[in-house]
């Protein structure tokens, strides 16, 4: 039996009369009646016996009627599961971001994507760029985040945002009294960056060759939040991006650096799988968060 054959056989076993049962279903009396007549021929056997205009159901259809509204009601569930998925009521986001905008991005949109979804399933992962590309490709993450716009083949970037590179000093540093930091002002302390591979530190060293300084960090780093500690106990100065809440920890501050250098803000998608509705809700989420805190506004150009 399918579904409309299901609902019809429901309808009239609960009314008695096909013009009852006809008015319910919002559907004409011949037609209602064929279907019930196409049903009993495919079953084989009567349903209904008519007497004096009302529909006696048949052993047969006493004995399919509980199986058929236990049927019914999986339907309707898995009708109002389709509902809520389309209206984003239900449903699983997978994201994968890097840890700068996962400690201050990701916060404040999916604050914002829970109040207006709050029954949504959320998997965050926390993991470097490298890793975020590669749960995008097998299909472990849908959406993912990270300060990179490097062509990856299969993966699709969207530039949502810019982000200043910045100054790290312990409180009471020399330099903290300067409104901003030139690299020169570094001449001498022991400097905190990325590796010279990594995006972050290929910009660096391109602007700072520029001005003819050579970009040689003493201590190397992959993700920017490494640096917290290194700064917090006076290990030198980190030269880091500025999406990371630098002001809410302890016995640092942080300083405009120049040359002005920006980093890219990207949404990341698999060119191999379509999103789904509940990972496109999310992303256009992150677009405002990114509006909302100002990352979307030009921050420099990328050498």
């Amino acid at each position: 039996m399918r579904a409309r054959q299901i609902e019809v056989f429901r309808m009239v076993m609960r009314l008695g009369t096909l013009t009852s049962a006809a008015e319910a279903l919002n559907v004409s009396q011949p037609a209602l009646s064929q279907i019930l007549l196409h049903t009993e021929d495919e079953l084989g056997f009567k349903l209904f016996l008519r007497v004096k205009g009302r529909l006696i159901p048949t052993p047969e259809a006493e004995d399919l009627y509980p199986e058929v509204e236990r049927l019914f009601g999986d339907l309707e569930a898995l009708r109002r599961r389709a509902g809520d998925l389309r209206h984003g009521k239900a449903g699983i986001v997978r994201l994968a971001a890097s840890a700068p905008p996962s400690l201050s991005l990701v916060p404040e949109a999916l604050r914002h994507f829970r109040a207006a979804h709050p029954d949504m399933r959320i998997l965050s992962h926390v993991v470097p760029a490298e890793i975020v590309m590669s749960m995008l490709d097998d299909g472990q993450a849908g959406l993912g985040i990270a300060m990179t716009d490097q062509a990856i083949p299969g993966i699709e970037a969207e530039i949502i945002g810019r982000t200043r590179i910045v100054c790290v000093l312990p409180s009471g540093h020399r330099l903290a009294g300067q409104d901003r930091v030139r690299a020169a002002d570094l001449d001498g302390e022991t400097l905190i960056s990325y590796r010279a591979t990594s995006l972050p530190g290929q910009l660096l060293r391109e602007a700072l060759a520029r001005e003819g300084i050579a970009f040689q960090p003493e201590m190397e780093i992959d993700v920017s939040i490494i640096a917290l500690a290194f700064v917090q106990q006076k290990l030198g100065v980190a030269v880091v991006d500025g999406l990371l809440p630098w002001h809410s920890f302890p016995g640092l501050v942080t300083r405009p650096f120049l040359p002005e250098v920006s980093l890219p803000l990207c949404l990341l998608t698999s060119a191999r799988r379509p999103l789904s509705r509940s990972h496109d809700l999310l992303r256009a989420h992150l677009r405002t968060a990114c509006r909302q805190l100002g990352l979307d506004q030009p921050h420099g150009s990328r050498p």
